[in-house]
């Protein structure tokens, strides 16, 4: 079965533990944690109320408020074993051998060797990552021992025989372009099912067999409910594919990208059995933004210099370069999605049927993803993202169509989107400006220097960073963008912080404003901060 949901970890646990797609929760940003609708529930809770023992051993970081009373356990210790006699169980072991902070500091002994390690075409062959990947092989082969260790407890307490097992990953690999990033490589997740014989009749497929179904994350809580004989609620956004309640095979699978960490960037992904479709919405991003935590990795250094040194083929050098508006993958033939065939004219009709898919995904869910996140932090604070979306107040259609003009790449475009920066919506006024920075379309600029007054301070900060890459007002850009670091609101200070990172020398204005936001005590999730010690490092450095 093939695997798909969100490129990272957070964002993925939380469409596992709901059952929803989270641009419909507003729940698709790192470690976000904005709240749920009331009528969601954890799916343990729907187990719990059945008669089952429910443990968590021991991660959540489930990316929206938490509902504790999911699990008649979560801790380090948890496990089904302290069930009473008979009593039925679902217990969830994390895995954490092979996270992402495993490469964080080289191993001096490897099992695999470096010098044999199969590379992809996008990584140059470099120590560091020859290394990187046999470590990552090497954590592979001991989170398949500790499995073994679960399972043969299993056996010893005479339940094997009695207990269906789920077995995978909840994203991709951990090396950079894997985690975070809408290939293969981030987004086909490995699955293993085991079902003991008497409860075969519960999969149309045989045991031993290898399935190409479209699975998502979205499917996992409506197939356990369906596994346990537990209705599925109306709510969730997943099919079954196991159990009584299993539904056909849906033609597309779907996958989303938004803010990782302290960068910001949105896309979505349509993939059926053959092509993996990829939207752009921020394409003047660069795929390898620098992200703190990434970058611990030597890998990803080396890689880096390399580029800076332009010792890099094209294949190598893409993911340090701006991206398309539109990908198109054949992945039966480009398993590592390095061909782009978007304008292939052979494949004109798989890209407008695929685009089509997107474009009635995003309206069918009401992706919130459109909404800027400085808005959404303000809206979150008293309305459930996905209640906002069905207030009333959420013009998608015409968001979402601002949104496909400013990312398009299309310069005729620019005097449509020069109109909408005086729409009554700040949204559709964040993706007018943010299409102009797209274009770098200096056509605009009295327009722009308009929106720097902008009541709503992500348009202010949109239009700055347009009439910063443009040229055309880069002081006035500075100023706006160095006092909105004084704002309460995290997310404006991130966006700006996200734009003054592109600025060089030019955010010295703005540094001083900068030392105090990474000053401050940090806790894990304060991307602001992060963002605010890179700046400041940077700029430094540059000196």
């Amino acid at each position: 079965m093939l695997s798909r949901r969100p490129p990272v970890c957070a964002p993925s646990r939380n469409t596992l533990i709901t059952g929803m797609y989270p641009p419909s929760l507003g729940t698709e940003h790192m470690r976000s944690e904005y709240p749920s609708p009331a009528f969601v529930k954890f799916f343990p809770k729907y187990l719990r109320e059945a008669g089952y023992y429910t443990t968590n051993n021991a991660k959540k970081d489930y990316n929206t408020t938490d509902q504790t009373d999911a699990w008649d356990e979560s801790s380090a210790r948890a496990t089904y074993k302290n069930r009473k006699s008979g009593q039925p169980f679902f217990a969830v072991f994390n895995l954490n051998v092979s996270h992402e902070s495993s490469l964080h500091e080289p191993l001096p002994a490897l099992k695999h060797d470096p010098e044999k390690v199969p590379l992809p075409p996008y990584h140059p062959v470099t120590p560091e990552l020859k290394h990187d990947w046999a470590q990552y092989y090497d954590k592979l082969e001991e989170m398949d021992r500790q499995f073994g260790k679960l399972w043969q407890e299993l056996k010893d307490e005479g339940l094997a025989d009695n207990t269906i097992v789920f077995y995978y990953a909840d994203n991709g690999g951990v090396l950079a372009r894997s985690k975070r990033f809408m290939y293969e490589s981030g987004l086909h997740v490995p699955l293993i099912v085991h079902l003991p014989p008497k409860y075969a009749h519960l999969a149309k497929q045989g045991q031993g067999t290898v399935s190409d179904r479209l699975v998502t994350f979205l499917d996992f809580a409506p197939t356990v409910l369906s596994l346990a004989d537990i209705k599925v609620p109306d709510y969730m956004q997943g099919n079954a594919f196991l159990g009584k309640q299993q539904k056909p095979e849906p033609q597309y699978a779907y996958g989303f990208r938004g803010r990782m960490d302290e960068r910001i960037d949105m896309s979505r992904s349509v993939r059926d059995k053959k092509f993996r479709y990829i939207r752009n919405y921020l394409p003047n991003k660069i795929y390898g933004q620098y992200l703190e935590y990434l970058w611990r990795a030597p890998s990803v250094k080396s890689w880096e210099n390399l580029y800076k040194a332009g010792k890099l083929n094209a294949v190598q050098s893409k993911f340090w370069e701006e991206k398309p508006a539109e990908e198109l993958f054949d992945v039966d033939a480009d398993p590592h999605n390095i061909r782009n065939l978007a304008g292939d004219p052979k494949y004109k009709k798989d890209l407008e049927r695929l685009r089509k898919a997107n474009e009635e995904w995003i309206g069918s869910y009401k992706d919130v993803g459109f909404i800027p996140e400085a808005i959404i932090y303000e809206i979150a604070g008293t309305t459930p993202l996905y209640d906002y979306a069905r207030s009333g107040k959420y013009n998608l259609e015409k968001i979402a169509a601002t949104a496909d003009l400013a990312s398009s790449r299309n310069a005729a475009n620019a005097r449509a989107l020069i109109r909408a920066l005086s729409d009554a919506d700040p949204s559709v006024r964040y993706w007018s400006a943010t299409g102009l920075t797209v274009l770098k379309a200096a056509s605009g600029k009295v327009a722009l220097q308009n929106a720097l007054k902008d009541p709503e301070p992500a348009v202010r900060i949109a239009a700055a960073e347009a009439l910063y890459v443009t040229g055309a007002d880069k002081p006035e850009a500075i100023a706006v963008l160095t006092d909105a670091l004084k704002s309460d609101n995290p997310y404006v200070r991130l966006q700006a912080l996200n734009v003054l990172d592109l600025t060089g020398k030019d955010a010295a204005p703005a540094i001083p404003a900068a030392e105090k936001i990474s000053a401050q005590k940090a806790e894990m999730f304060d991307y602001d901060i992060r963002a605010a010690k890179v700046l400041v490092n940077n700029f430094r450095s540059s000196k």
